[in-house]
């Protein structure tokens, strides 16, 4: 049996929502992200979130919360960033995380021993999980 859709219901993926056609609400993260960030224009990610501005806006919030300085250093959290987004599949957060770390300081021996650490963790927790093996005493 074959499906035929008619042309119409032609699915459009969403387009980025530029600042100049932005809502407010809009507009108004957009701004606090690119001063925040001394950058002239936000990303895609935060353009196509604003199709769901409360979304937008509480994303921002939280990642600009836990991104900020505290006990852990600004390089280190953006490679638990990148090692989180290599585990997660998610290129564009590769991408933007590994921008990040590496103009926090980043290297490219860091970056290939990160990449070592997921690649090892990976395979152990899984082949923890196939074996099912119990957690030990020692460690609980």
């Amino acid at each position: 049996m074959t499906v035929q859709l008619a042309a119409e219901s032609t699915i459009m993926p969403l387009k980025p929502i530029e600042h100049a056609d932005a809502a407010p609400e809009v507009r108004a993260v957009y701004d606090d992200i690119k001063a925040a960030r001394n950058v002239p224009d936000v990303n895609n990610f935060w353009k196509m979130a604003a199709h769901h501005p409360p979304t937008l806006k509480r994303t921002w919030e939280s990642l600009r919360e836990v991104m900020a300085p505290g006990a852990l250093d600004p390089l280190v959290k953006e490679m638990i960033f990148v090692a989180v987004s290599v585990t997660n599949g998610c290129d564009y957060c590769i991408r933007s995380h590994e921008a990040a770390a590496r103009r926090a300081g980043m290297t490219d021996a860091q970056f290939g021993e990160l990449m070592a650490v997921v690649g090892m963790a990976n395979e152990t927790n899984r082949l923890a999980k196939g074996y099912q093996v119990e957690i030990d005493e020692a460690l609980k």
